[in-house]
């Protein structure tokens, strides 16, 4: 892939020791000097032989803001890209290098012939699943009760479980190329909220009796990490509700089909049809 460059901003692969060196530090810098799952210079280095993805965006200044990395292989017998880590520095988010640098990737992986991605992100990150389903076009597939273990102490999320979504992109879909393009606006829905009530105006989750609607919603706090410093309890039960409902509809056919946060409320929810 030739760099793309707008606003002084390149994202290019990968290339020197050094670019190597500074994305190592910066994943440092984003997940915490504990970090055990760090992608090494072999590893950034190799994996582009082999139909994968290591990218950064650079400023004027050639000071790395932000990577994406991510290998190739198969998927239910097709080739498929894996894309491991998505990260930005702090100061530089919100200003769509994260988009950015995903729709490098894309170009990349179709590109070498590959048009479909994963990854995994929690389904309680409400930031993360409007990015991922309203500006990218991608669809959680599988949802994985405590993917990857116990979460040392002192982690961000460490007193949560791993539960994970398994996320599809269909690099060619015209799904993917309108919300790339900035041209998916979500419907709000109107249906039944299946896993929270409202109790004195707060938002709080329950186990609901989960009904046989053609769609219904489930509810997710705005901000997880806001939760979590106030009652871990709470974010327990958060956690608890929805995968019992992700994991009642999901295996009976449903499929997440869009994602939304009222202006108003300010109340986030996934929508899910039945097939």
């Amino acid at each position: 892939m030739s760099p793309t460059v707008s606003d002084e901003i390149t994202i290019r692969p990968l290339q020197s020791l050094e670019d190597y060196r500074r994305c190592v530090a910066l994943q440092y810098e984003i997940w915490g000097d504990d970090f055990r799952e760090c992608a090494p210079p072999s590893l950034l280095m190799a994996t582009q032989q082999v139909a994968g993805v290591a990218a950064g965006a650079f400023d004027a200044d050639g000071e790395l803001l932000g990577f994406v990395f991510g290998i190739g292989g198969l998927r239910d017998g097709r080739p498929a890209h894996w894309s491991d880590m998505l990260g930005v520095r702090d100061g530089h988010r919100d200003l769509g290098l994260g988009r950015r640098l995903k729709a490098y990737q894309r170009e990349a992986l179709l590109e070498s012939g590959i048009s479909v991605a994963y990854w995994t992100y929690d389904p309680l990150e409400a930031r993360n699943a409007h990015v991922n389903i309203n500006r990218l076009g991608a669809r959680p597939v599988e949802y994985v009760p405590d993917m990857y273990g116990e979460i040392e102490r002192g982690s961000l999320l460490s007193g949560l479980s791993t539960d994970r979504f398994i996320v599809e992109w269909e690099l060619d879909h015209p799904r993917t190329e309108a919300a790339l393009a900035g041209e998916s606006t979500p419907m709000l829905s109107s249906a039944p909220v299946v896993n929270c009530e409202l109790i004195e105006d707060v938002p709080t989750p329950r186990e609901l009796p989960l009904p046989d609607e053609v769609e219904v919603r489930i509810e997710i706090p705005a901000d997880l990490h806001l939760v979590k410093r106030e009652s871990l309890d709470l974010a327990r039960s958060w956690r608890k509700t929805t995968r019992h409902a992700f994991t009642h509809y999901m295996d009976r056919g449903y499929a997440v089909t869009g994602f939304q946060c009222e202006a108003r409320s300010g109340r986030c929810s996934y929508v899910l049809e039945r097939a």
